[in-house]
C-alpha cells in the first residue's frame, strides 16, 4: 500500500469496519523502518518516515483507539468532551491534523502520594491525547533504539521486575561492588527544561512546544507552565525517559578505565529514581556524584539531597519496593518494610470502610489488592512476607466479624465466617446468590499460595520495534502467558478448540509434555493476543520447525 492510500481513510471508512490487524501491520511496518534508519545513523530519514506515519491513517486509527479504549476513555479534560460513539471516533480520526491544531489547556487535579503529599497530575483533552499518542508512536522506535541499555521504566516489554533483577546481577557476587549511590531526582516531571527537550527530543519541535507551552487550569485560572513535562499526559513518560537517557554514556565517557580499575561501576534506572554501584564510599561520593549533578543541572534538574545517599551493601536498600541487602554474604531481596507497611494499611482501610458489608462483597474488594501485592512480589525471597500478611490480614477480619456481633461468642462468630476448605479449617469464606438462581463461592485469597518465580531479566539490547527481536519477544511472551493465572482460561479456550492437540505434530498436548503458545499472525504483522489467534505446540516441534526453516534459508 502506497504512502498516500495510507495518508487517507478509505472512501466510507466506518469504525466498525477498519481492519485493525492490517491498521497495526502498517504502523509496525513503519517502525521498523523507522529503527533501521537510526540505527544506521540516516536521521532525516527517520524524520521522514516518522512524519509519514504521524500524517497516514493507520498512525491515527491506532492512536485513536488507545485514548477510546484506556482506563482514562471516560476522564474529560477542561473541553469535557469523550469519544464514546462509533462516530465520535471515526470523526476523531479525521480531526487529527497538525495544520491548524492548538492543544487546549490541561485539567490540573492533585493525587496523594504515600509520604502524605500530592502529586500534579495534568488531563489533556481527548484530542491532545490522541495527537500525543500519534506522535508518540513515530517517537518511541527511536526512544527504544537510543535508550540507555539498563533504563526499565516506562518502556515497552520492561518492568520492574528487570529492574530488580538487574540490580540483583549486579551486586549478588562476592567479588560485587559493596556501595550504592541511592539517587532521587527531584520533582523530575515538572523542572526538565524546556528548552533542553525542544532541542534535543527527536519528534515534531513544533508540536512539542505547544505541548509543553499550553498551560494548565486550576480553580478556574489559567496558569502557564514554563518547565516540565505534565504528568498524565500520553507522550511525558518517554519525553522524560529520552531527557535523561545518555547517563549511562556520560559515566562511562567520565569513567573510561572504570572497569580496569576495579571501580566495579553499573547503573540501574527506573524511570527518575536508579542507583550506581561503585568499590568505595569515597569514589562515588567525590566522583560519580559531582558527575551526575553537572548531567542533570544541564537539563534543569536537581539531585533531592534527602533521598540521594550512599549505602553499603550489608545495610541494605529500597528500591521500587524492595530491599537489597547481603546477609552474611548471599544477597537478599525482599518486599521492603515501607511498601509492607503501606499494603497492610491499604488492607486496613478497605475493611475500615465496609464493616457493614456482605462478606462476599468484602472479598470481592480484597482479593485484587492481595492477589496484585502478591503477584508484584511473587519473584522475591517474599514467601515469609506472605504467611506475615495472611496472619494479620486473618486478624483484622476476625475483629470485623466480632464486631459485627457483639452477642455471640467466638464458636458461633467461627462458624459462620470461616469455614473448613481441604485441609483447612479458617478460610474466610461466603456463599451468595446469583441472578441466575445459582449459588457462587467466595473465598479470600491468601497470599502464602502465590508460588515463588524466578523472574528471567530481557535482554538489555532487546528492542520491541526491530523485527530481528520478534522471535525473542514471540518466546517471552508466551511463557510469560502460560505463568499468568488471568491467561488459563484463555489458554484452555485454545487447547479445547485444537481438541488437545499439538498444531504441528498432531500429538496430544499434557502437563508432561512441554508446551508452548504462539500467535498464527505474528506481532509485527499486526496480530492480536485473541485466543483466536493462539496456537499451542509442543516445544520440541517448534524448535524443529524454526530450524528446518532457517537450514533453507
Amino acid at each position: 500500500m502506497s504512502a498516500a492510500t495510507r495518508a487517507r481513510a478509505p472512501s466510507g471508512m466506518t469504525w466498525e469496519g477498519i481492519d485493525w490487524a492490517t491498521v497495526r501491520g502498517q504502523v509496525r511496518g513503519l517502525q521498523a523502518r523507522i529503527v533501521k534508519a537510526t540505527q544506521a545513523g540516516r536521521h532525516n530519514k527517520a524524520k521522514a518516515l516518522q512524519w509519514l506515519l504521524t500524517h497516514s491513517f493507520s498512525g491515527k486509527a491506532l492512536a485513536v483507539k488507545r485514548v477510546t479504549e484506556n482506563q482514562g476513555r471516560n476522564t474529560p479534560g477542561v473541553d469535557k468532551v469523550i469519544w464514546r460513539t462509533p462516530v465520535a471516533k471515526t470523526n476523531a480520526i479525521a480531526s487529527l491534523k497538525r495544520r491548524g491544531y492548538s492543544p487546549l489547556a490541561l485539567q490540573r487535579v492533585f493525587i496523594p502520594k504515600k509520604n502524605g503529599k500530592t502529586r500534579p497530575l495534568g488531563i489533556p483533552a481527548m484530542k491532545c491525547r490522541a495527537m500525543q499518542a500519534l506522535h508518540l508512536l513515530a517517537l518511541e522506535p527511536i526512544a527504544e533504539t537510543t535508550a540507555d541499555l539498563h533504563s526499565y521504566g516506562f518502556r515497552p516489554e520492561r518492568s520492574t521486575a528487570d529492574a530488580g533483577q538487574q540490580c540483583f546481577i549486579v551486586l549478588a557476587r562476592g567479588s560485587s561492588a559493596q556501595w550504592v549511590l541511592e539517587a532521587d531526582i527531584q520533582s523530575c516531571f515538572d523542572k526538565i527544561s524546556h528548552d533542553w527537550m525542544i532541542a534535543k527530543l527527536p519528534t515534531d519541535k513544533v508540536m512539542l512546544r505547544k505541548w509543553l507551552k499550553a498551560g494548565f487550569v486550576y480553580q478556574n485560572e489559567l496558569l502557564p507552565t514554563d518547565a516540565g513535562t505534565p504528568q498524565g499526559g500520553i507522550i511525558s513518560p518517554v519525553a522524560a525517559n529520552l531527557t535523561l537517557d545518555g547517563l549511562e554514556a556520560m559515566l562511562a565517557e567520565k569513567f573510561p578505565k572504570a572497569k580496569h580499575r576495579g571501580l566495579k561501576m553499573h547503573m540501574v534506572r527506573y524511570a527518575d529514581d536508579f542507583i550506581i554501584t561503585g568499590n568505595s564510599q569515597e569514589w562515588l561520593e567525590q566522583e560519580v556524584r559531582p558527575a551526575l549533578v553537572e548531567f542533570m543541572a544541564a537539563r534543569g534538574l536537581v539531585l533531592s539531597p534527602q533521598k540521594t545517599k550512599v549505602t553499603h551493601i550489608e545495610e541494605g536498600f529500597d528500591f521500587l519496593g524492595w530491599n537489597f541487602r547481603k546477609y552474611n554474604g548471599k544477597l537478599l531481596t525482599k518486599p521492603s518494610a515501607a511498601n509492607l507497611k503501606a499494603h497492610l494499611e491499604k488492607i486496613r482501610e478497605i475493611i475500615k470502610a465496609n464493616k457493614s458489608a456482605k462478606q462476599a462483597n468484602l472479598i470481592r474488594l480484597l482479593n485484587p489488592v492481595l492477589r496484585g501485592w502478591a503477584n508484584y512480589h511473587s519473584h522475591v525471597v517474599a514467601k515469609e512476607t506472605f504467611a506475615r500478611v495472611d496472619r494479620y490480614v486473618w486478624s483484622m477480619l476476625w475483629r470485623w466479624a466480632v464486631r459485627r456481633h457483639p452477642g455471640r461468642g467466638a464458636p458461633w462468630v467461627k462458624e459462620k465466617y470461616f469455614k473448613a476448605r481441604g485441609t483447612r479449617t479458617w478460610t474466610f469464606a461466603a456463599t451468595e446468590k446469583q441472578e441466575d438462581g445459582k449459588r457462587r463461592e467466595f473465598i479470600l485469597l491468601r497470599e502464602s499460595d502465590t508460588p515463588i518465580h524466578r523472574h528471567i531479566k530481557i535482554k538489555a539490547d532487546a528492542n520491541p520495534h526491530d523485527p530481528k527481536w520478534a522471535p525473542y519477544f514471540e518466546s517471552r511472551w508466551g511463557k510469560k502467558m502460560m505463568r499468568s493465572s488471568k491467561d488459563r482460561g484463555k489458554l484452555h479456550r485454545v487447547w479445547r478448540r485444537q481438541d488437545g492437540l499439538c498444531s504441528t505434530c498432531q500429538a496430544s498436548i499434557t502437563t508432561s509434555t512441554p508446551w508452548d503458545v504462539r500467535r498464527i499472525v505474528k506481532k509485527t504483522q499486526g496480530g492480536s493476543d485473541a485466543a483466536s489467534n493462539l496456537q499451542m505446540h509442543h516445544l520440541n516441534c517448534r524448535r524443529n520447525q524454526v530450524h528446518a526453516h532457517n537450514a533453507v534459508v
